[in-house]
Formats: structure tokens, C-alpha cells, sequence
């Protein structure tokens, strides 16, 4: 299939992919938006598709791709947590209620004090898995194997237990 072929066909698919962009983001922008990204990548990776396939669905799946990535995008920038008020509500074994809040206040203490005890090497990549970010682009930011930020995370967690094994429930 010559570029221009390919181009005229993805052309005339270009309007069923209007319907189906509002469909999955609700606002007219964005799915004019969501269509134009959607074309661009598709014309930018046109050596990708293989030709006899079915054009139309290869063109809904970048589509619905580009949807979810820039959803996670946005959640992920939207998701930015304080720390300190999450971890009031960490435990909420009955033990640990009170009424004053000065219990809470030692718990997020012990744990900002326990995270802070990390090595910068654990801490960094715990934090990171912590807000949101995947195991890949966890390494992809920190220029590490994917296999050392599983192993950091894991060494992580195991520190902040022992750290915090006071707060256990059961032990």
C-alpha cells in the first residue's frame, strides 16, 4: 500500500472516529482533540500497519490507547498526596482512634520519620511507586533496570515493617 493510498483510506475512516472520540471523552474539544492525535499517530506510524488488516479498528485501538494515556496523564498529575493527611488515615485499627487526635499524630510521625530513615536509593523509588508511578517509568526516570526498583521497593517495604512493626495489628 503506497502512502497516499494509505492516506485517502485513512481519510475516509476519519469521520466514523468523531462519534466514538466523543463517546469515550464526553466534550466536543477533546474529541476533536482526541481525533487529531489519533490521525497524527496513525499517519506517523503508517509503516506499522500491515496492509489487508482491518484499517478501521487498527485506527480505534490508537485511539483508545491515546484516550487511556492521556487519562492516566492527567490523573497521575492530578495526584499529587500530601503524605502527612493521608497517612492520618492509614491505620484505622480501632486501637489507634482517639478522639484528640494525638495518637494519629504519633503514628504519621513514626511513619514520616520511618520513610525519612530510608536510604535516599530505597526512599526515591518507594515514594515514586507510592504516588502512582509504574515499575517502568519508575526506572525510566531514575536511568535504573527495571529489576533494582522492584528490589528497592521490596527492600523498602520490608524496612518500613520492621520500622513500624509496633503499629501491627497481632503482634
Amino acid at each position: 500500500m503506497t502512502s497516499l493510498e494509505f492516506t485517502n483510506q485513512v481519510q475516509k475512516i476519519s469521520y466514523s472516529l468523531k462519534p466514538v472520540a466523543m463517546n469515550l471523552t464526553r466534550d466536543a474539544d477533546d474529541a476533536k482533540d482526541l481525533v487529531q492525535e489519533t490521525l497524527l499517530k496513525a499517519l506517523l506510524n503508517k509503516d506499522k500497519f500491515k496492509a489487508g488488516t482491518n484499517l478501521k479498528a487498527w485506527l480505534y485501538t490508537i485511539m483508545r490507547n491515546t484516550f487511556i494515556n492521556n487519562y492516566n496523564k492527567i490523573t497521575k498529575r492530578n495526584s499529587n498526596i500530601d503524605s502527612t493527611e493521608y497517612f492520618q488515615y492509614f491505620n484505622t485499627d480501632e486501637n489507634y482512634i482517639t478522639h484528640n487526635g494525638a495518637t494519629s499524630d504519633f503514628v504519621v510521625t513514626d511513619i514520616n520519620e520511618a520513610i525519612a530513615g530510608l536510604s535516599a536509593d530505597y526512599r526515591t523509588p518507594f515514594m515514586m511507586y507510592y504516588i502512582g508511578y509504574k515499575y517502568l517509568e519508575i526506572a525510566e526516570k531514575l536511568q535504573i533496570p527495571i529489576g533494582t526498583v522492584k528490589n528497592r521497593i521490596h527492600i523498602a517495604r520490608k524496612e518500613l515493617k520492621q520500622a513500624l512493626k509496633t503499629y501491627a495489628p497481632g503482634v
